[in-house]
């Protein structure tokens, strides 16, 4: 049985918080999925011993819808994880539950569509309008905890 903190299970900004997190997570692990499979059948493998396994050593190659999958997980670890520290920081500076709320959809769907152009090669600007979107509360998440512990430093 899991230790639960009282305190914690009590602060919906938090529970919310872990929810989107959880979220985000899933979807880079989905990310990382796609990419082995994209491997798989373009048969473009980054390391010899995988080529060999699946049918020679030529097969150890870049391959540009490999580079396009990487690059999508790459940008969800530049982004996402600031996002992990900001929101846990913010969630304890006791903010609006409703406001911390929109702040977590917002960023949470912006990354989701982010992925989706990416991935899917959606006409432009659709993927920097969904990475700007996911932004706003990223700054504003980290303007408020810059005022909130601007005293103490």
């Amino acid at each position: 049985r899991a230790v639960r903190s009282p305190e914690m299970m009590e602060n919906k900004v938090f529970l919310s918080f872990t929810f989107y997190s959880t979220i985000l997570i899933l979807k880079m692990y989905v990310v990382a999925i796609i990419t082995g499979q994209v491997r798989l059948r373009k048969k473009a493998f980054a390391n010899p011993e995988d080529a060999l396994r699946n049918g020679g050593v030529q097969f150890c190659r870049e391959d540009p819808d490999v580079e396009r999958c990487l690059r999508a997980h790459r940008n969800d670890m530049e982004n996402i994880f600031p996002f992990l520290f900001l929101g846990a920081i913010y969630s304890l500076l006791d903010p609006s539950p409703t406001v911390a709320r929109i702040h977590f959809l917002i960023f949470c769907v912006g990354r989701i569509i982010h992925t989706i152009a990416y991935l899917l090669r959606l006409r432009a600007p659709t993927r920097s309008v969904a990475y700007g979107v996911a932004q706003l509360p990223c700054f504003s998440m980290a303007l408020q905890i810059l005022l909130a512990t601007t005293p103490y430093w």
